[in-house]
């Protein structure tokens, strides 16, 4: 049988070769690092047997694929040692996830951290042990034999639904056997960088109507140094957290009269309010109308959008005058209906409609977090109505903005293409027109992408764009979804060249996702220390005594007059004291104003970026911030990295 490998190269084999033996065949090395291998694209055991022609990828720790199978086994270890230090635990499951694993367990007394410690030392041991991993599979009737035997009821749930005909496969290590479709690697002995992270409660299968569970999160890597640079991020990212700097900043609040309901504060709304100028400049010059829509609306016109039968357990719904209403998860229903307030001619279109417009989406209690998991956001929406001959037109003009707004925030992305799911409406020929309209946009525009399968929205397919921030973590934010049914559904109309009514296309999408979630990844990935521009307080006027309040009152008369955000601190505390409380907020210029500075009409500065920078005549100094706010200068903390304050 021939072997395609990853560079092209055609070698033949018999049929039956094991892939870690081919691995073999190549390298000792590569086999040797091998943590499983793709085959035509599909992760599989580096146990697993060829026998056809087929395409074959041996993957590492350094592929994403690899780090999946090697932290795979990281949760198998983990499952191992917790039932060896708690026999009666119960297993659920324990999935890789995104830089690292978990695994969650019913136990009679819901783990701490206090438990890592010997979790962690037996999670070594059997590192050291260098435990084979086998693999096995059995009928169905044979397996949940096995696992009501071992007492493990949750095991025995997921047998029990997999499909008729579904391979019922084990991993075994030791005297430790888990219900596991695999791939894993061959033995425990390369997981030795591994570390608990910490431990959270989850419902089994995640319904609040179930159990439960104690779910502990870990890592894993190749290297010690990697493990250590790794946890140096996380430290790294507490300081970031954006919950933690929404108190110190003074810009949100999240209360206990409303879980998951921001409260923004004074200085949160100045950020916010200037995100939201930001996004109207840029869509009223790329085009755009603002619209705005209700925020309750009528059960039918959730039926007609296919949200009351595929969307109904995440909305809120209450009775007006003995009708059912639903508060909006969505703005799209909105736009349809504006859409529809006249009829259009081709002319008319592309008809770009822009809407911040604020959703309430029932989140579980569980999954909430800052302003990245909340239950009432505003999407930056917007839904272009076209022709189809302007489809491709119009993702490109989305694609460009997005990448404007990007990189006016200093970031990175990643692009996905996320196809049709199970749960769907339409046609298939519609949606191949409108995922190829997407792959083909992203091509002429020479994007490299992912396909993300099955995980595009139930009425159309999408591209995700992923931000990296500073820190290497990955954000989903903005999105842009082709439309072919609701346009169908709410039977929208235009009138064409030929005197005919015809169906728009359509386009959802947004930029920043929401202003919430976008707030919390920009606090965390500037470290509260935003761009001048962006910064909720600009300048910070510090008198050095009471003589000199007068002095710094026409300071900030000026700067408010010239349109920069600025703050006074008056009170009767030492400048140094001032100082430092000014640094703390994170605020990107300081003005010391005193004896000489009122003599001579100037400023003592102090940058973020800079430090001290001397003195300047005032009207200078507004000239040089008014002008680095104009221009939206990104400032990024040196190196990435906060500053500790140190005291003057």
């Amino acid at each position: 049988m021939n072997i395609t490998l990853k560079d092209g190269v055609v070698k033949q084999y018999e049929a039956g070769i094991s892939v870690l033996d081919v691995a073999k065949d190549l390298s000792e090395g590569l086999a040797r690092m091998a943590c499983c291998g793709l085959v035509n694209g599909e992760r599989v055991d580096l146990r697993d047997t060829l026998d056809q022609d087929c395409e074959l990828e041996i993957v590492t720790f350094k592929d994403a694929d690899g780090r999946w199978a090697f932290r795979h086994t990281g949760a198998h270890i983990l499952a191992q040692a917790v039932k060896r230090l708690y026999p009666d635990t119960k297993l659920a499951i324990g999935p890789a996830i995104e830089d690292g694993f978990y695994y969650d367990f019913d136990s009679a007394r819901p783990f701490t951290e206090e438990d890592f410690v010997a979790i962690e030392a037996e999670m070594k041991k059997i590192v050291k042990e260098k435990l084979a991993i086998e693999r096995f599979e059995l009928p169905r009737e044979e397996a949940i034999k096995m696992m009501e035997e071992a007492g493990e009821p949750y095991k025995v749930e997921l047998i029990q639904d997999l499909p008729e005909g579904e391979v019922i496969s084990f991993y075994k290590q030791g005297e430790f056997v888990d219900l596991c479709a695999g791939p894993h690697l061959m033995t425990t002995k390369p997981v030795e960088a591994i570390k608990l992270l910490s431990v959270a409660g989850a419902y089994w299968r995640g319904s609040e109507k179930n159990k439960m569970l104690s779910r502990i999160y870990a890592t894993a890597f190749a290297k010690k140094s990697e493990l250590a640079d790794h946890l140096a991020k996380i430290e790294e990212a507490k300081k970031r957290d954006h919950r933690k700097l929404g108190r110190e900043l003074e810009l949100f609040t999240i209360l206990d009269e409303g879980p998951g309901f921001p409260f923004f504060l004074p200085k949160g709304m100045e950020l916010r309010n200037t995100l939201i100028n930001y996004w109207r400049e840029i869509h009223k010059k790329a085009g755009y109308q603002e619209i705005s829509t209700p925020i309750i609306l009528n059960k039918d016109l959730w039926l007609t959008s296919g949200h009351w039968d595929h969307y109904r357990e995440n909305m809120y719904t209450t009775v007006i005058d003995e009708m059912d209403y639903a508060i909006k998860p969505m703005n799209c229903p909105g736009g349809m209906l504006v859409y529809k307030t006249k009829m259009r001619s081709y002319r008319d279109l592309p008809l770009r409609m822009g809407e911040l417009g604020l959703v309430h989406r029932h989140e579980l209690s569980g999954a909430l977090h800052g302003l990245m998991r909340v239950r009432n956001f505003t999407q930056d929406d917007a839904h272009i109505f076209m022709l189809p001959e302007q489809i491709k037109s119009e993702i490109k003009g989305v694609v460009t903005l997005i990448d404007e707004v990007y990189k006016a925030f200093g970031f990175k992305y990643k692009v996905e293409v996320s196809t049709r799911p199970e749960d769907s409406m339409g046609s298939d020929e519609a949606w191949e027109t409108a995922t190829e309209a997407l792959k083909e946009a992203l091509t002429d525009l020479g994007y490299d992408y992912k396909i993300n399968e099955g995980d595009g929205a139930f009425y159309g397919p999408k591209i995700d764009f992923k931000l990296e921030d500073c820190l290497g973590r990955t954000w989903q934010c903005g999105t842009i979804q082709l439309d072919f049914q609701l346009p169908e559904r709410f039977e929208l109309e235009y009138v064409g060249a030929d005197g005919e009514k015809h169906r728009p296309v359509m386009i959802h999408r947004v930029i920043l996702g929401s202003i919430e979630r976008f707030i919390g990844v920009i606090t965390e990935h500037f470290a509260g220390a935003f761009p001048t521009w962006l910064a909720p307080v600009q300048v910070k006027v510090l008198p050095i005594s009471e003589k000199y309040h007068e002095y710094a009152e026409k300071v900030q008369a000026s700067l408010l007059d010239a349109g920069v955000k600025v703050e006074i601190d008056e009170r009767a505390e030492k400048i140094g004291y001032k100082i430092r409380e000014a640094r703390m907020e994170r605020v990107p210029y300081i003005l010391v104003v005193g004896a000489e500075e009122e003599a001579e009409g100037k400023v003592a500065v102090r940058s973020r970026e800079n430090g001290e920078e001397g003195k300047m005549p005032l009207q200078d100094f507004i000239g040089k911030i008014t002008e680095e706010i104009k221009t939206k200068y990104n400032y990024l903390v040196s190196g990435n990295k906060t500053e500790e304050t140190t005291e003057e």
